[in-house]
């Protein structure tokens, strides 16, 4: 069976080295025709850059997107630059050059790769796929009887900070890096999946179709690795369950199709504030322009988030959503699951939590306030700041950076909630529902805690759970997010995840048995 292991992660990292090559590989030409077509469906009036490419571009050849990027890069400089000498404003270049070369390699692209998606599909994913599953399915063997155990957790390089755990993080960082700030590089990505991207909406793959696509995928195969790991816990097949079903069909299938139907592509799980650019002034356009569909979006949007999410959140706690629904907590829960050891489990992790993560709730608050401020008014800025300057800070630091970049890329090293825990403004806003208006809670049995640890060590929130349970006070942190793992992993069926009557939560703030409270009489109150 260890055989076996060795083989699937000799395949995996195969898989995962050319998909990690592709983005500096493939050969682009793109014909004068084909640039045409381009300028014309863009809109372009710049003669300056038009001239450039078809002197520095059109009917050459190029090895990489290295080569091409740069072209494109500096053309709409050049253009640009004469265009704002001159005051000409409707000759601007206003795409980004990331999104204008990955346009033109698209469009340009020819050779192995371009004539071989079947192919290179089955290098790439298939390979992944297939060696993922061979590391994973001999577990059900190699793990006995039912049961979690915990041995060895920090002796492996996959989940002690390792080799295999600075490869995931230096992939994952730069994947997120590529997504985000250089599109063009994932040209060759999005031709591999243009057969599934057309057969869905009609259309041609784009990098986030790429991440979508590989989101699916990636939860699907570990979803495979929690339902033989937690193959003991009902809950946890259940939620597994839940944010497989919630991120394929709502998150990446129904929008798709929605394109093809020509309505607007919506994810209709995604609650504000997580979807932060929900009222900015292109969706809210959009929409209203969309009709009777975008209409009926912008009125899900506002009562997904100002009824039914607090409702819910009062009914079952924040784990509803966080580890039933989201894509984030779905990803974290999945790909995240071997690293949720990595934790920080500090008092000084815990201020800075609870400082940041309201941080950036009052910063998309205040973002959102100005937005519908100009939105109405029809005037761009708010006090003498720009609402779109301030848009694209958040969108930068926060959606980018921090929920993209750090939020999954440092899953190995910090464990699977970094996002989560300190920065997921929708996170912040069921906290305060959950800690103050829930009926949810974990209930502990202070007399059965061995002390072992492992629900500490298991939290991913950071939580010291032993410390409640050895008092035998309920759980009901904001933090939160009702994973159950903690309950999963304890050998005398210590915690349990409830949703009784509101009056029977216990402050956790307020010790069960101090020194200044006689048991009798906290039995004869009983």
């Amino acid at each position: 069976m260890k055989a076996i292991k060795h083989i699937g992660l000799v395949i995996f990292l195969i898989g995962l080295a050319i998909f990690t090559a592709l983005p500096l590989l493939g050969t682009f030409n793109l014909n004068e025709a084909d640039f045409n077509s381009i300028v014309s469906n863009q809109n372009i009036k710049s003669e300056v850059f038009i001239n450039e490419l078809k002197s520095e571009v059109v009917g050459k050849d190029f090895n990489g997107m290295q080569s091409l990027s740069p072209k494109i890069s500096n053309a709409i400089s050049k253009a640009n630059e004469a265009h704002t000498k001159n005051k000409e404003w409707d000759k601007k270049i206003y795409t980004k050059s990331s999104d204008m070369a990955a346009m033109i390699g698209k469009t340009s692209a020819n050779g192995f790769i371009a004539n071989n998606k079947g192919l290179m599909w089955f290098l790439t994913f298939g390979l992944g796929i297939i060696g993922a599953l061979m590391f994973i399915l001999p577990n059900v063997i190699l793990l006995g009887p039912k049961g979690i155990k915990n041995d060895g957790i920090y002796h492996e390089s996959a989940t002690n900070r390792g080799w295999i755990g600075w490869m995931v993080f230096i992939f994952l960082v730069s994947f997120y890096l590529v997504l985000y700030f250089a599109s063009e590089y994932a040209t060759n990505w999005t031709l591999l999946v243009d057969p599934i991207s057309e057969a869905l909406s009609g259309n041609p793959a784009g990098h986030w179709f790429v991440y979508g696509f590989m989101y699916c995928v990636v939860m699907t195969v570990m979803a495979v690795r929690m339902y033989i790991k937690y193959r003991h816990n009902i809950y946890q097949i259940f939620r597994t369950t839940s944010v497989l079903f919630f991120q394929i069909v709502f998150a990446f299938l129904i929008p798709e199709i929605m394109v093809r139907l020509q309505m607007p592509y919506y994810d209709f799980k995604n609650a504000f504030p997580l979807d932060y650019d929900f009222f900015f002034q292109w969706n809210l356009k959009d929409l209203i322009n969309n009709g009777g569909i975008g209409i009926f979006i912008l009125v899900w949007g506002i009562v997904l988030t100002l009824i039914i999410v607090p409702v819910m959140v009062y009914f079952f706690g924040k784990r509803w959503y966080c580890s039933w629904v989201c894509g984030c907590g779905g990803l974290a829960e999945t790909l995240g699951d071997p690293y949720r050891q990595h934790s920080d489990k500090s008092l000084f992790a815990w201020k800075v939590e609870r400082y940041l993560i309201h941080a950036v709730l009052v910063f998309v608050v205040v973002m959102t306030g100005m937005t519908l401020y100009s939105f109405f008014t029809e005037c761009g800025t708010v006090l003498g700041i720009q609402t779109s300057t301030v848009q694209n800070i958040y969108s930068l630091i926060i959606g980018s950076i921090f929920a993209g970049v750090i939020g999954t890329g440092f899953y190995p090293i910090f464990g699977n909630r970094v996002w989560c825990r300190f920065g997921c403004p929708l996170a912040a806003y069921l906290g305060f529902v959950q800690r103050f208006k829930s009926r949810f809670r974990i209930t502990t049995n202070g007399g059965q805690c061995i002390s072992c640890g492992n629900c500490s060590t298991y939290c991913e929130q950071g939580i010291d759970v032993r410390a409640y349970a050895q008092k035998g006070e309920n759980i009901i942190r904001s933090s939160c997010v009702g994973c159950g793992i903690c309950s999963a992993v304890c050998p005398r069926g210590v915690l349990r995840l409830e949703n009784g009557p509101e009056k029977g939560r216990i402050n956790p703030t307020e010790i069960l048995l101090g020194n200044d409270v006689d048991l009798m009489d906290l039995v004869n109150q009983k």
